[in-house]
C-alpha cells in the first residue's frame, strides 16, 4: 500500500476547464464529481486536482491565498467532501495539487513575512538585499517576464517572485494537510 502511486494510472484533472455544472463557464468540483464514475471505469487509480483552493485568480489560481478554502468559483468545503466520498465509492484516491512553491500576496503568511523580518514568517520567502545601485541580486528572470526580483518598500528588500509579480515563492510545509485522500 506504501508504494501505490508507483504503478498507479493517474488523472490529472485542471477543475477550472474540466465541466460547469453551475452555468458560469468554469469547472467546478461538481462538474469532477458527475465523471468520477467514467473516471473510475477508465482504469484509473487516482485522480490528481489541480488548484481549486481559494485565490484572487491572477494566475488562473495557483496564486493561493488561502490552502483552507474552496474558491467559491469551484464550489464550497461540502462540496470538495461529497467527490473525497464519491472517488472512494468509486476506488479512487485524491491527490491534491498545493502548489506550496508559491502563493498569492494575499495569502496570511506573506503579509507577515512582508511585514517585518522580525516575524515567525519573516523566512518564508526568499528576501535579499539590493545591489549597491539599486538593481537586484542577480538577473534571474520570472517565468512571465521581466526581473524575478520585486523591491518591498514595507520590508525595504527585494523578494524572489519567479512566477509573477503576485506570485512569491513560499518555503513552508503545510503539516496539517493531508495530499491523498
Amino acid at each position: 500500500m506504501d508504494n501505490w502511486w508507483k504503478e498507479a494510472v493517474i488523472y490529472q484533472i485542471y477543475p477550472r476547464s474540466f465541466l460547469d455544472t453551475s452555468g458560469n463557464g468554469v469547472g467546478d468540483l461538481n462538474g469532477i464529481t458527475e465523471k468520477l464514475k467514467y473516471i473510475s471505469d477508465l482504469g484509473v487509480d487516482a485522480i490528481w486536482l489541480s488548484p481549486f483552493f481559494t485565490s484572487p485568480m491572477r494566475d488562473m489560481g495557483y496564486d493561493v491565498s488561502d490552502y483552507t478554502s474552496v474558491d467559491p468559483l469551484f464550489g464550497d468545503m461540502h462540496d470538495f467532501e461529497r467527490l473525497i466520498s464519491i472517488a472512494h465509492e468509486n476506488k479512487l484516491k485524491v491527490i491534491i495539487d498545493q502548489v506550496l512553491s508559491h502563493s498569492s500576496d494575499q495569502l496570511e503568511a506573506f503579509k507577515k513575512s512582508k511585514k517585518s523580518k522580525n516575524t515567525d514568517k519573516s523566512d518564508w520567502y526568499v528576501w535579499a538585499d539590493a545591489q549597491s545601485d539599486g538593481s537586484p541580486p542577480n538577473n534571474w528572470l520570472s517565468v512571465f517576464g521581466g526581473s524575478a526580483w520585486v523591491w518591498k518598500s514595507e520590508r525595504e528588500r527585494i523578494i524572489f517572485m519567479i512566477f509573477c509579480p503576485v506570485n512569491p515563492i513560499l518555503f513552508f510545509t503545510m503539516k496539517k494537510f493531508k495530499t491523498i485522500y
